[in-house]
């Protein structure tokens, strides 16, 4: 039984080739149900996402047939060139599946290190292979256990604990110098895809109320409807001011929208409570005099960046000590399935020599109703059941010697514990 997990990723791969092998979620069950059928698998779950795509079987025969199997069902369940694929696929067997499979689940892998993302994506993969009935007791379990390390990650290592992001450093700073979010007013200026980001970190964070500035109302409505914002144009951004307790934009004007003018006068309305302002935009948005002004806390990109550069490499530091959490946890899984495969060995030699004794067990038994000698048929009984049990192991051990397999010959005269026989 092995476990094979094969993949494309944004390091593997761009985008424009990404997308070509990407899953619908809709269409997941009906293609697992291939993949098991086309590739002759066991087990099999499939993770799609917008920077990876990989398969995780589990299966019995030559790996080498499965992965032509699996290309050449790319190929056709995507309709798309082996030649495109194969360059960027990377492949993982057994033990460097299960660690991959891990690292992947724990950040380790992700563009963006120790980002919590993927867990979730990961997560509705095994629902998705529960549902489509591809998943039993190995993919399970191995699903299972790639959880719990994910988890003990988090816990015992501070991998996602710095923001690496320019949206989240913002946020996290803000959680610094208010004690509470929750009774906070925020003024996000434009309705990019980074101020949406701030948004969506905001109302995770449960923020007070937010204000979309915009200078087309339809974009900001759009975004602003998903977190319960108001809607204003820029134009009203003077009078809105004085409300704010933070204020994060990021616009692609070419002069600054929010002068020192605009602040100070929303500072004295204020009565000075404190305002935390940051500009992501380059050009800038916020006048740099903004900074000068006391009660006004001013970061620029350029301050994020310093700080997300420091946080990569606090989280270059956990990811050494989540990697060694990994490597003994995937080692642990193969003892499991290793002791899984044993027992199922075990099982079935009990079961086959069950099964002779039992035939020849009945033969006895009806030479003993049919009045047969009970002494010729016991020794009768001694000598098959002797012979049965010695047939494999001795054809086995002629086997070994005759071919000058000295090795093999020491290992079988240890299993079957055959001591030196002295004249």
């Amino acid at each position: 039984m092995s476990i094979v997990a094969v993949g494309i990723n944004h390091k593997t791969a761009p985008v424009a080739v990404r997308e070509k092998i990407s899953f619908n979620p809709d269409n997941l069950s009906s293609a697992l149900q291939e993949l098991i059928h086309s590739v002759d698998c066991k087990e099999a779950a499939i993770l799609s996402t917008c920077n990876r795509t990989e398969l995780y079987i589990v299966q019995d025969g030559d790996v080498t047939l499965t992965q032509e199997r699996l290309v050449r069902w790319l190929e056709q369940h995507h309709n798309v060139p082996a030649s495109t694929i194969s360059p960027s696929l990377y492949w993982h067997k057994d033990q460097h599946a299960v660690n991959h499979m891990m690292r992947v689940a724990c950040g380790l892998d992700s563009l963006v290190l120790g980002e919590p993302q993927i867990l979730g994506q990961m997560k509705q993969a095994y629902k998705q292979a529960k549902a489509a009935g591809s998943m039993a007791l190995v993919m399970d379990r191995l699903f299972q256990r790639t959880f719990g390390v994910a988890k003990q990650v988090r816990t015992d290592t501070e991998i996602g604990a710095s923001a690496v992001s320019v949206a989240f450093a913002a946020v996290n700073l803000a959680k610094h110098i208010f004690a509470s979010l929750d009774k906070t007013r925020v003024l996000l200026v434009g309705a990019g895809e980074t101020i949406e980001l701030v948004a969506k970190h905001l109302y995770e964070n449960n923020v007070g109320h937010i204000t979309v500035a915009n200078r087309t109302l339809s974009r900001a409505e759009n975004m602003a409807n998903k977190f319960g914002a108001d809607v204003i144009t820029l134009a009203q951004i003077p009078e809105m001011m004085a409300s704010a307790d933070i204020v994060i934009s990021s616009t692609a004007s070419t002069l600054p929208i929010i002068g020192k003018g605009m602040v100070e006068k929303a500072l004295t309305k204020r009565k000075h409570r404190p305002m935390f302002m940051v500009d992501l935009a380059v050009p800038r948005d916020i006048e740099e005099q903004v900074s000068d002004l006391e009660d006004v806390f001013l970061y620029t990109v350029d301050d994020l960046q310093n700080i997300i550069s420091k946080n990569l490499d606090n989280r270059r530091k956990e990811a050494v000590l989540a990697e060694g959490i990994v490597s003994d946890q995937s080692a642990s899984f193969m003892s499991w399935l290793r002791g899984l495969n044993t027992q199922d060995t075990v099982i079935s030699y009990r079961k086959q020599c069950l099964e002779s004794r039992d035939q020849l067990l009945e033969k006895a038994l009806q030479q003993l109703s049919a009045d047969k000698n009970p002494e010729a048929v016991i020794a009768e009984l001694a000598t098959k059941l002797t012979n049965k049990f010695m047939h494999a192991p001795t054809s086995a051990i002629q086997s070994a010697a005759q071919g000058g397999q000295l090795d093999r010959l020491v290992y079988l005269r240890d299993i079957f514990d055959i001591r030196h026989h002295k004249e």
